[in-house]
């Protein structure tokens, strides 16, 4: 070798470094800067509503979600506290949460929303500090939510007395039946008491077997008899996260009977749902017994399938489905609750400040290595800090195109959008996909037995 070529060489892998380094400067800054937004919508939480469920950040005041309080938001952000460092904030909320979270309260719960917040939340809490108090209030939750599940299907009700153990509402869907088993699994294997993995996977089993003739769910059914209501198929709300836990189950417990669900589920998705309009790739709504295209819709909740794909292996459906979720989210300034990717426009322009597209960003960076989800999820980012930023906290958009504000911070902000940014930017030993599995309410669960 010359020596002109060798002191190329030298100054290439110079540059090259210099450029690792900058990469890594820049990552830790926005970490920094995402730690430092969480902090001010906690510290509005703190100042306007705290022992309440959640912030109402344009009037500065509290609210609780079903007639008493839950602490939704405490239990849902404390372990984004853990994970970014905050240490004075996570015990502060550990001693709200212990000394004043209760579930003996004659109130009547939707099942699916307090089991991806609350439920994994606590279980959560439980593996990264090793506080049993966090497992005993698991624990009672999941006795008092059992009951939900005593309908002729196996499908669970819709709601639950907490208190009575009354349930109500029978009009259920794909996510809210098939959404459980990572919590109510988790919980039997820390337990010992199988009965919660028991009852979960058969929710989960009874929704797959109702699928069409052609593999596909509905959006709707009812739970005492089993029979669809209704019969659009996508991969957005009502049935988006039954997706999403066929294949997390799998990953978590190792039970094979998930996968098979997960393997024939997304053949049939792929098949009759994926949909390419100029040269762009989505998932359509289908008729579920024919396949037949109803809408060309996408939205916010749709934007977690990249990650889900990425997660599984497709990572070339994966990148593309997330370039239109970017172009989605791009062509407004922040993506709308609905879009009509045919027509390109807003169908519903609500934004409540949701992470699955940032979900997707992370796991794309995370598992493909490549830094081009990280720009992303920084613009991504930046949008919501100039949007959605109040003196208070963080406010929810009525309309991505005006980007007129509404008065609701719900308690996912901090479980699972402030927390995806983070995880973007901070240090990847954080968090080993390989042992740990996010539940919808991106809590993460280690397979610790």
């Amino acid at each position: 070798m010359n020596l002109v070529r060798l002191a190329a060489l030298i100054l290439l892998a110079a540059s090259l470094g210099a450029a690792q380094q900058h990469r890594i400067a820049e990552a830790d800054r926005l970490a920094r800067e995402v730690r430092e937004e969480f902090l001010h919508a906690w510290n509005g939480y703190k100042t306007y509503a705290w022992g309440t469920d959640g912030l109402l950040p344009l009037s500065k005041k509290g609210y609780v979600t079903y007639g008493g309080p839950l602490l939704l938001t405490p239990v849902d952000a404390f372990d984004t506290m853990l994970l970014m460092g905050l240490t004075a904030e996570a015990e502060e909320t550990k001693r709200l949460i212990l000394s004043s979270l209760t579930f003996d309260q004659d109130i009547s719960v939707k099942n699916f929303e307090i089991v991806i917040r609350v439920l994994g939340g606590l279980l959560t809490a439980h593996q990264m500090t090793g506080e049993p108090r966090f497992l005993s209030l698991a624990e009672d939750l999941g006795r008092r939510l059992l009951p939900v599940f005593d309908s002729p299907t196996g499908l669970p009700y819709v709601n639950v007395n907490l208190r009575t153990g009354a349930v109500e509402r029978t009009h259920t869907n794909p996510a809210e039946t098939g959404t459980l088993l990572i919590e109510f699994g988790t919980l039997s294997k820390l337990t010992g008491n199988d009965v919660y993995y028991k009852k979960a996977k058969r929710a989960l089993t009874e929704t797959f077997r109702r699928r069409s003739a052609i593999g596909l769910a509905g959006e709707s059914f009812d739970a005492r008899t089993g029979k669809w209501i209704g019969t659009d198929s996508h991969v957005g709300g009502m049935i988006d996260s039954y997706y999403e836990y066929l294949y997390k189950c799998w990953k978590l417990f190792g039970d094979e009977e998930c996968r098979t669900m997960w393997d024939e589920s997304i053949a049939a998705v792929n098949r009759y749902c994926a949909d390419t309009v100029r040269g762009m790739f989505w998932y359509a709504r289908v008729d579920m017994n024919t396949g037949r295209r109803r809408h060309r819709v996408f939205g916010g909740l749709e934007a977690f399938m990249p990650g889900l794909l990425a997660l599984s292996g497709d990572t070339a459906r994966a990148a593309a489905l997330q370039r239109s979720c970017e172009a989605m989210w791009n062509r407004y300034g922040v993506e709308p609750e609905m879009y009509d990717y045919a027509a390109d426009s807003v169908r519903y322009g609500r934004y409540p400040l949701r992470p699955e597209i940032i979900e997707s960003a992370y796991y794309l960076y995370r598992i493909t290595g490549d830094t081009a989800y990280q720009h992303m999820g920084a613009s991504f980012f930046r949008a919501l800090r100039r949007h959605c930023r109040t003196e208070a906290g963080y406010a929810e958009l009525a309309d991505v195109v005006t980007k007129r504000q509404h008065d609701m911070m719900e308690s996912f902000f901090l479980a699972e959008t402030m927390k995806y940014c983070y995880l973007l930017f901070a240090d990847p030993s954080l968090i080993d996909l390989r042992s740990v599995v996010f539940n919808t309410e991106a809590h993460p669960i280690r397979k610790s037995w």
